[in-house]
């Protein structure tokens, strides 16, 4: 078949009649991801209900009815490419690099911490390529879930989803925890001392033996709940609001980070070096040693959740097909170099062993204060303030990345509509956000950083593999769909990237604790019982197909054609 054969309804049908006649078996494959018949969607009349249901869970999203989907939404085209770049930064740096790197040093690395942030660096470019290139062919909010949606069937596509919702919902609560334990450490420079009562989750979490209980004297995290319901509000008056809060507070963190290195890469210690990488002495691979590394790798991971997030805002895009790719390339370029950078300075500053706290960074500063004699008071009260603002940025790009993954899965039928209500001054999804906000700082209230960051960071890497396998797939049954932003390697020799990409992430899922590898299953247990009981009776292509497709189609921007074409669709196609 040729590659700039058109996929139109007419050809299907043409082609279904031909199949006897030796159609090859990629030939037949393509034709599952063809330009569809609205009416395809239905059940047909000799279809057992078993069958029916069964060819549901499979149910594709057509890449066309996407692309008319970007022309019909009703959120405001904003953004443009320095400010997705900025989404990216904003979402990246923040408890990974103020939180994680000193526990992932102290509990499980070492020194060669920073190897494992190359590692988590090197398995995270393989997925940056491959978002960056369903991004450009596919810029539809929804990240991974609309990917899965459009390649691998509808009941993945709500896997992922509920995957996303881990992600970007545990993931922001994650960072509320470090937030407070900064908000803390910043009055306790003044001598100021607030209660543990009213700033510490209310539980604590032990992963070995694995056990969660109540810690006597822990409230609720005061501090976590507030700023999380703050961003909230920000986020429900407007993405250009948005936008412009998140960008100033980049621009302060990133100053931060480089004012910390270059101040104290001139202060480090290297006999802190020494052992770079420490002996596993516990029995247990996963504490030091090499295998140490790679179990460091899998928490620090999570320091890159966050250029994903860029794909969420693709609604509110300006040019999605161009400035997605570069909005998740730059930032994860820009910040790689900076961890690999801070974890070094910092784990040169203060011996590992001290690392273990909830403000790494100050700790590192306050052991050269300790060696020199000299007082530091300017560099933590800075650093402070940037950690405080980066991590605000972070909290508001994983919210606007979970309510946007909302409020696709809405507009598909699969969560109630009422998520998918946009402000009609507003022009954001005020439901979802408010409804999201408020589970997220109720989570960060209570629940400690460790357990929340181990199941996001597990998540991500289940999301990661779904998508390097959606870009196999369409580059061999929808090679006709243009794509700004192509993985190198040609026709064929491009899937050595997605495949070594797929394997990377089935190495850091195995090497992360078992006890949140059971928390995953859980949660996915959690959200079948919702699709089954739910999501799949009420999905649009199950309920109304023909006036789905007739909906978008009709009210899709012209104006947006020339990037997008609407293709026409034969609607009152004969189904006998």
């Amino acid at each position: 078949m040729a590659e700039n054969k058109s996929f139109d309804a007419n050809y299907v049908e043409e082609a279904g009649g031909k199949r006897s006649g030796g159609m090859g078996f990629l030939e037949q494959f393509q034709l599952r991801y063809a330009k569809v018949d609205p009416a395809s969607y239905l059940r047909r009349p000799d279809e057992t209900g078993v069958q029916y249901w069964g060819r549901r869970l499979g149910t594709l999203k057509p890449v066309e009815l996407l692309h008319a989907e970007y022309g019909n939404t009703e959120l405001r085209q904003y953004l443009n490419w320095w400010q997705l770049v900025f989404i990216g930064i904003g979402a990246i740096i923040g408890t990974g690099i103020f939180v994680l790197s000193g526990q992932a040093a102290a509990q499980n690395a070492g020194p060669a911490v920073t190897v494992s942030f190359i590692v988590a660096a090197f398995a995270s470019c393989f997925a940056a390529m491959s978002y960056s290139e369903l991004a450009s062919m596919i810029p539809v909010s929804g990240s991974a879930y609309t990917y899965a949606y459009a390649t691998m069937g509808e009941f993945v596509a709500w896997i992922l989803g509920w995957d996303l919702i881990l992600e970007y919902m545990v993931g922001a609560a994650t960072v509320g925890v470090g937030w407070s334990g900064y908000f803390k450490k910043f009055f306790g420079l003044f001598g100021i001392v607030f209660a543990d009562s009213w700033t510490e989750p209310t539980v604590i979490w032990d992963e070995n033996p694995a056990r969660i209980y109540y810690e006597e004297g822990h409230a609720f995290n005061v501090p976590g709940f507030v700023v999380i319901m703050l961003i909230t509000i920000v986020l429900c008056v407007g993405i250009r609001q948005s936008s412009w809060v998140n960008s100033v507070i980049v621009i302060i963190k990133l100053i931060v980070v480089v004012l910390f290195i270059f101040a104290m890469c001139g202060f480090v210690d290297r006999s802190n070096y020494d052992p770079y990488v420490p002996p596993n002495t516990s029995g247990d691979w996963h504490y030091f040693g090499a295998p140490g590394i790679f179990a460091a790798a899998s928490t620090v991971f999570f320091a890159y959740i966050g250029f994903d997030s860029v794909t969420t805002a693709a609604m509110e895009a300006k040019n999605p097909k161009r400035d997605l790719p570069i909005g998740i390339i730059g930032s994860l370029v820009v910040t790689t170099v900076l961890y690999i950078a801070f974890c070094t300075v910092m784990t040169g500053a203060a011996p590992y062993t001290e690392l273990n706290t909830a403000t790494p960074v100050i700790t590192a500063i306050e052991a050269v204060e300790a060696r020199t004699g000299r007082s530091w008071l300017w560099l933590k009260i800075i650093t402070i303030i940037g950690a405080l603002a980066g991590l605000s940025s972070v909290i508001l790009i994983m919210l606007l990345g979970q309510t946007r993954v909302f409020y696709s899965m809405a507009k598909d039928g699969l969560f109630p509509q009422v998520f998918a209500k946009v402000h009609p001054r507003f022009k954001t999804p005020y439901i979802a956000t408010i409804t999201v906000g408020s589970i997220t700082a109720l989570l960060s209230a209570v629940l400690p950083v460790d357990l929340l960051g181990n199941m996001t960071s597990v998540g991500t890497l289940l999301a990661f593999f779904i998508v390097h396998a959606g870009v196999i797939v369409l580059r061999f049954t929808r090679p006709d769909v243009e794509r700004w932003f192509k993985i190198p390697g040609g026709k064929y020799f491009f899937i050595v990237f997605p495949i070594l990409g797929m394997v990377i992430c089935v190495l850091l899922i195995a090497v992360a604790e078992v006890t949140t590898i059971w928390r995953l299953f859980v949660w996915m247990g959690v959200g079948w019982v919702i699709y089954f009981a739910y999501g799949v009776r009420h999905a649009k292509l199950h309920r109304d197909p023909i006036g789905r497709f007739a909906e978008v189609h009709a009210h899709a921007d012209t104006s947006k054609e020339e990037v997008y074409p609407v293709q026409d669709y034969d609607y009152q196609h004969d189904r006998s």
